[in-house]
């Protein structure tokens, strides 16, 4: 038998899509670890906690690729060039992301543009700030009579307008997550004061996750002027649903309201 021999300086191009999480570098996944372990090159979020950097090779290059919802520096054109030219030219590219890849985060785009050049592609799901970041708050999802089903829905489109599923998502009585939307807290508190919902309870969770986490528990008709008094900004979302009420916050506004009603009686 004659044996080939192998060219170990051969380049093997891959894609692996990485889920950070929401920003607690512990909560990045196992398989998320092990992919890191391999890499080549890491193109990393703006929201991605730079010490899971820590778990690629100490030769490996690290590059930022921004993202963030103000941030225009790294089109998304730009970082699709820039994940194929690195597998090509230096093998495997870990696509690490805030969140899950595939949770607004346009994790299909980048392996439906990697598979156009033939590049073999993973996937590595992550835990979504959607349900990560209300669970570590001990909001539920879905919880008895309160919830039984969850939205998640983002606040802008790609327009930069009010998104129209956010109209629908208001007439339910379902939990519903509003990614990207604290620029728009005024708009969107509107749709669902109109629904009849101006004392619906309403978290806002700031940096989810992250020793900079700050949250806030109102309703839909105080929220707006809370965020302004607590001066939260984006990154944030909004948990709107009778589940927020469960959260320990939200006992002095109920106690309050117990009192005004007790008093107009």
């Amino acid at each position: 038998m004659i044996l080939e021999k192998v060219d170990r300086n051969v380049i093997e191009p891959k894609i692996t899509l990485v889920g950070a999480g929401p920003g607690d570098p512990d909560l990045l996944t196992l398989k998320g670890v092990k992919a890191l372990a391999t890499a080549d090159v890491v193109l990393y979020d703006a929201l991605v906690n730079e010490a899971l950097l820590n778990y690629a090779p100490e030769n490996a290059i690290k590059v930022y690729v921004g993202k963030r919802s103000d941030d225009e520096s790294f089109s998304q054109k730009l970082v699709n060039k820039l994940m194929i030219d690195y597998a090509l030219n230096y093998g495997h590219v870990v696509r690490l992301k805030s969140g899950d890849p595939f949770v607004f985060a346009r994790g299909y785009e980048e392996v439906h543009v990697a598979e156009s050049y033939n590049i073999p592609t993973e996937i590595v799901p992550g835990v979504s700030s959607a349900l990560g970041v209300p669970g570590l708050q001990k909001i539920p999802m879905v919880y008895g009579n309160m919830s039984e089903s969850f939205w998640v829905v983002t606040g802008t489109n790609a327009q930069g307008q009010i998104s129209p599923d956010l109209y629908v998502a208001a007439k339910s009585n379902a939990t519903i997550v509003v990614l990207m939307g604290i620029e728009k807290i005024k708009e969107i508190a509107q749709i669902f004061a109109a629904e009849g919902k101006a004392n619906l309870p309403v978290a806002v969770i700031e940096n989810g996750s992250s020793t900079e986490e700050n949250v806030v528990v109102g309703i839909v008709d105080t929220i707006e002027e809370l965020i302004e008094e607590k001066k939260l900004s984006s990154p944030a979302l909004l948990v709107f649903g009778n589940v927020v009420s469960l959260h320990p916050q939200f006992n002095a506004i109920h106690e309050f309201y117990t009192i005004m009603a007790r008093e107009e009686y």
